[in-house]
């Protein structure tokens, strides 16, 4: 998968939008990661059905995505509902999501890791329904020195056709296998932000 050099306009997603702001804040300077202590957003708890947060295990390659957090919506999406509660966090995101769905989705970690900077995804998928639907990935890296040890994600469900089935959209039987129509390394006129983060915050556990 070839990722563009992209401007932060090109989230499309409003929320999307104040997370990558909020990344922004923390930002302290253009060369440096973002401390993920740093990282408060003005938006709502309830974001965090839409998110997932992730350690960084291994470097290059070799690293490994081990689940910290995992939202209400994208255990919907991705069919795992089966799986107990207990058991979404503290396991690594190919155990989780199996070999085929995790090869088409690993490019985007790995562009993350590799430029530590925001990677966006704008892929287009079918519900049951045959509706089709935009599902839209930001991936936005924290860490210290040139190294990223954490992942925070957020993952946007959206169809021009108005509502739409949830279930499996991302499963292992979709509906039809999601097409990536834009993927983008967020790199360009990234400035710090000199003003204080928000005091609200989105908390990954």
């Amino acid at each position: 998968m070839q990722f563009e050099s992209a401007y932060p306009s090109v989230v499309k997603s409003i929320t999307q939008r104040v997370l990558l702001n909020a990344w922004l804040r923390a930002l302290r300077t253009p060369d440096a990661l973002p401390c993920l202590g740093d990282f408060h957003t003005d938006g709502s708890a309830d974001e965090c059905a839409d998110m997932m947060g992730f350690e960084v295990v291994g470097r290059g390659d070799a690293a490994r995505f081990l689940i910290t957090q995992e939202g209400a919506r994208l255990t919907t999406a991705y069919g795992n509902e089966h799986v107990d509660p207990a058991l979404r966090t503290n396991r690594y995101l190919d155990d989780a999501i199996g070999t085929e769905r995790y090869a088409r989705v690993l490019p985007s970690y790995r562009a993350c890791l590799a430029s530590k900077r925001p990677t966006y995804t704008v892929s287009t998928v079918q519900d049951a329904d045959g509706k089709d639907v935009a599902y839209e990935r930001l991936l936005l890296p924290f860490g210290a020195g040139d190294a990223v040890m954490q992942i925070v994600g957020s993952y946007k469900a959206i169809s021009i056709e108005g509502g739409f089935r949830l279930d499996n959209l991302m499963g292992v039987m979709p509906k039809a296998v999601p097409v990536v129509i834009v993927s983008a390394v967020i790199d360009r006129a990234l400035e710090p932000s000199r003003r204080p983060a928000a005091q609200d915050s989105v908390e990954l556990i």
